[in-house]
């Protein structure tokens, strides 16, 4: 898959430390992109936007 065009945001719950950090780009079509910060290219996982809708929603359930 070609990320080329992903625009990566750091998550509102990482620390400022820049320790555990996730990165998610979700503006290309079908598809959520989530990566380490820490080691941006040790691999990509990849959603469907539903998949991650529901784990977001289920984490946030799980506070």
């Amino acid at each position: 898959m070609d990320m080329t065009g992903a625009r990566w945001r750091k998550s509102t719950k990482s620390g400022g430390n820049g320790g555990d950090c996730v990165e998610v780009a979700d503006n290309l079509p079908g598809v959520v992109l989530v990566r380490d910060t820490k080691d941006r290219d040790g691999g990509t996982l990849m959603f469907s936007p539903q998949s991650w809708r529901g784990f977001v929603a289920m984490a946030r359930d799980a506070r």
